[in-house]
């Protein structure tokens, strides 16, 4: 969740950012260049003021200015064009120069600089010009009237390159980049903080889920951290765990305590049919059928006490050697399927794994019994035990009938026998107790088709003690 979450806040941080910074940048260009516009404008108005002096009013404004102040003027424009590199002139309305620097630059036929030159005789200062950008090459142009007695007689212009001023944006720009940033990287660094606070509880809360999910119902969630609401559905998981356990060990309760008392008067009444049997003649089918019956309920009461047993019982997960355990099992079912006519064999190296001997030994003996059982006389049961990854596996084949998906979808539910082997002996508990003896180790049992035919059975325990109950730890 969080590489989902992480990516759509950054996003969302960046987007906030560069709708702030772009107008920011577009403010610091406007102010750099306002700056140089007002002293492009002051300066403007000075050299009107001095030209103001020169002419010789209405009457003469062609005259060539000769006299003290029109040197004064020359002079000046000639220092502000050496020093600064700007390019002044005050030019006649004709376009004819009173005073210019550098001499050879006059007021163009066309361009930004006759424009302005325009605009001014109409006795108005020229418009702003166009916003420059650091990418952008060019002059900065300004212009304003000079008048005498109402009447604009001539015209000052400026041409100021934009070198500096480019260099002075895209440095006001550097620091905003900067800014921006470091303020990215502060967001992404609360992005991680924020996330990781809100998102940790719901870890915790996911991995005890699994643990419940897997048979380790007394998991809780630690209550503390993360958003107040998150910290209320945590208690509220725990309330439901608590009750989730609670319902599990009256339901184990019930089967145990209904087994046990069933068991009693059960046997009583096989020992009176036993007794009544002795009255009838050797052979009567209907006794036999009694009895048949009878061995059958207590071959399931006794199912079920082990399966409530099972489900109670703590696991105790020691350091076995699974293929030597494996390696037992198939030596002892060896007899029965030889008596059974199917082949048994065995691949079992020394494979560790952390696992409850006694359970793990049982939940062979149920599957190898089923391999056996259902695998026709003439066939192959198949065990194979090996490591793959955090977990050991044992692996039993078999030549059989096998099952449709649909039943495989179904197969370990506790009285569930597929429909084509009512007829044969079981009381349909024996995998629901095997996946519940796995289950409190942390191991668990897959079922799968094996081909051509047949059912493959894979049991799997983990290797490392972290990986198994809370047990396995301890064991450690």
């Amino acid at each position: 969740m969080r590489t989902r979450l992480l990516p759509l806040l950054i996003v969302l941080l960046a987007a906030v950012l560069l709708a702030l910074g772009i107008p920011l940048a577009g403010s610091v260009a406007a102010a750099q260049q306002q700056r140089v516009v007002v002293d492009r404008i002051d300066d403007t108005a000075r050299f009107a003021a001095l030209a103001q002096f020169v002419t010789d009013g209405p009457s003469g404004p062609h005259r060539t200015a000769t006299d003290e102040r029109g040197q004064t003027l020359r002079s000046e424009l000639e220092s502000y064009y050496g020093v600064y590199g700007i390019r002044a002139g005050v030019f006649y309305r004709n376009g004819s120069a009173m005073a210019n620097a550098p001499g050879d630059w006059f007021v163009p036929r066309t361009g930004e600089v006759r424009r302005a030159f325009d605009e001014a005789l109409l006795s108005r200062r020229s418009h702003d010009p166009r916003q420059v950008w650091p990418w952008q090459r060019g002059w900065l142009v300004v212009a304003s009237p000079v008048i005498r007695d109402g009447d604009v007689v001539a015209v000052v212009v400026t041409d100021s390159p934009t070198g500096q001023l480019r260099s002075r944006i895209l440095r006001g720009w550097l620091f905003i980049g900067a800014g921006e940033i470091a303020a990215m990287l502060l967001a992404v660094g609360a992005a991680l903080r924020l996330t990781g606070w809100v998102l940790r509880p719901v870890r915790i809360l996911d991995a005890t889920t699994h643990d419940i999910a897997t048979g380790r119902l007394k998991s809780r969630v630690a209550v503390a951290g993360g958003p107040p609401e998150l910290r209320r559905l945590a208690r509220s998981f725990n309330e439901m765990a608590d009750n989730v356990e609670a319902v599990l060990e009256q339901q184990r309760a019930f089967v145990a305590d209904a087994s046990h008392q069933l068991r009693n008067p059960l046997a009583a009444l096989l020992l009176r049919i036993e007794l009544l049997a002795l009255e009838l003649p050797e052979g009567n089918e209907e006794i036999a059928s009694v009895r048949t019956e009878g061995k059958r309920l207590a071959q399931v009461l006794d199912d079920l006490l082990d399966l409530a047993l099972a489900e109670h019982a703590e696991a105790d997960l020691v350091l076995t050697d699974i293929g030597a355990l494996a390696g037992e099992r198939v030596a002892a079912w060896a007899p029965a399927a030889r008596t059974k006519g199917v082949r048994l064999t065995g691949d079992c190296p020394p494979t560790t794994g952390w696992a409850d001997p006694i359970a793990l030994s049982s939940a062979l003996d149920a599957v190898i019994d089923n391999a056996v059982k259902f695998t026709p006389e003439g066939g192959t049961v198949e065990v194979t035990v090996a490591a793959d990854g955090d977990t050991t596996t044992v692996v039993v084949t078999d030549t059989g009938p096998g099952l449709t998906d649909e039943e495989l979808a179904r197969v370990g539910d506790r009285f569930w026998r597929s429909g084509r082997h009512q007829n044969v002996k079981g009381s349909g508990l024996g995998l629901s107790i095997t996946r519940a003896l796995l289950g409190a180790g942390g191991g668990s049992i897959d079922y799968a088709h094996h081909e051509p035919r047949g059912l493959r059975v894979t049991v799997r325990v983990p290797r490392h003690a972290e990986t198994g109950g809370g047990t396995a730890d301890a064991a450690a």
